[in-house]
């Protein structure tokens, strides 16, 4: 089982970080893949380099399975990070887009209703990103943050991004690249220690968070990720959860049935964290302020009827 780290020429901080890793002992040249594309090898890991959009390749675990015959465990992938804001940043997230509908437009790849296995690295990295991070001097000035789940490309094995926000300059930034590299080499235990984030499903730290609500840097599921022995899996803000307003819906204002693919969205992403966490207590935690009373209620019946189980914020402690 190995472990596909993905990065791009065209993005500084893709390539960035790829390379920084890539100065580390222990890289070989790795097998074959296609024309266009640089593999590296040390121990379980393999870089994969392209020169496509991160979001543009599709299927990676499977093809690089097909090529080269070994088994992919989990996908990383290393892109920038754009904010309205352009506040600096260091992000970590999961994929996926379950709130589309077929037809509809995919300006960020991926496929209608998919979303990707979380990777079960996402919580126990963030909170190591932070330790290398404040420790490289780069807090406060970059934010560590979750983000929302969002966009392609389409995996079918555990995979989340690391992204190095949020414009040319701090894409560009040689610390900010080398604070990521670290943080691949200390969480996957390429120096010798023990690798973050290894999912056990005999641990009786076994609660994993799904995020639902908010908006998409998930304050609310911030609070608690950051704490430790959190697991973290799919993040849908309120963007990934259409809601038709019943109130302004055409439909018999007697039937309580709530349009929109929210229903679809909360069913994809909790699928996706079952295969990703086999054995996990998958607990539903509701940015709650971030409803309307219509929604919240909606969302909880919902919630009720798929046996999904609601955290608090003490459950997951």
């Amino acid at each position: 089982m190995v472990i596909l780290i993905v990065a791009t020429t065209i993005d500084p901080a893709s390539i960035n970080p790829a390379n920084a890793l890539l100065a580390m002992p222990g890289w070989k040249p790795g097998p074959f893949f296609q024309d266009d594309m640089k593999s590296f090898v040390n121990q379980e890991v393999r870089v994969l380099q392209h020169n496509k959009s991160i979001i543009a390749e599709d299927d990676l675990d499977k093809r690089w399975q097909e090529a080269t015959g070994e088994v992919v465990g989990e996908v990383i992938f290393l892109s920038k990070h754009t904010a309205v804001s352009n506040r600096p940043a260091l992000t970590v997230h999961p994929i996926g887009v379950p709130h589309l509908r077929e037809g509809e437009p995919l300006p960020q790849g991926g496929r209608p209703g998919w979303a990707a296995p979380p990777n079960p690295r996402i919580g126990p990295w963030l909170r190591l990103l932070k330790k290398i991070a404040l420790s490289h001097n780069l807090v406060p000035e970059f934010e560590i943050t979750l983000e929302g789940t969002h966009h392609g490309p389409v995996t079918s094995k555990p995979t989340m991004f690391l992204e190095i926000g949020s414009t040319e300059e701090y894409w560009k930034r040689q610390d900010a690249a080398q604070v990521i590299a670290l943080l691949i080499w200390d969480g996957l235990g390429l120096g010798g220690g023990d690798a973050v984030g290894n999912w056990n499903r005999e641990s009786d730290k076994n609660k994993v968070l799904l995020g639902i609500g908010g908006g998409h840097y998930a304050p609310r599921h911030m609070d608690i990720v950051l704490k430790d022995d959190v697991w973290v899996a799919h993040l849908l803000s309120g963007y990934s959860l259409p809601m038709e307003d019943p109130s302004q819906s055409k439909v018999d204002s007697e039937s309580k049935e709530i349009g929109g693919t929210w229903k679809e969205a909360i069913k994809a992403a909790y699928e996706a964290t079952g295969s990703a966490f086999p054995g996990g207590e998958i607990l539903a935690h509701l940015d709650h302020k971030s409803f309307k009373g219509w929604q919240k209620n909606a969302i909880t019946g919902f919630l009720s009827e798929q046996n999904i189980k609601v955290g608090k914020p003490n459950d997951f402690i």
